[in-house]
């Protein structure tokens, strides 16, 4: 993790989004003595998103499972297994 302030972003822009993409850590710009802003690479942004994507299925899931609306496991391999079939 690297924290600078807003000047040295305004001098650096050119070399961050290299940097970002380098170290892969994401880069906390310090304004007033606290934390304003965080810069990460692309690639980072978007695996976070896929991570939150995944984290909100699980709970949804687990929501359901807690309702009784969960299928058994044995039903579960059914429906994959069927899946499968379909698409050869």
């Amino acid at each position: 993790m690297e924290s600078n302030t807003i000047g040295y972003l305004k001098s650096h822009a050119a070399q961050l989004p290299e940097n970002l993409e380098m170290n892969g850590a994401p880069f906390f710009i310090i304004q007033n003595s606290e934390a304003s802003m965080v810069l990460e690479s692309i690639k980072q942004f978007q695996e976070e998103e896929a991570l939150i994507a995944t984290l909100r299925i699980v709970a949804l899931g687990e929501k359901e499972r807690k309702q009784g609306k969960g299928i058994s496991i044995a039903e579960s391999r059914a429906h994959l297994a069927a899946a499968r079939q379909r698409r050869t």
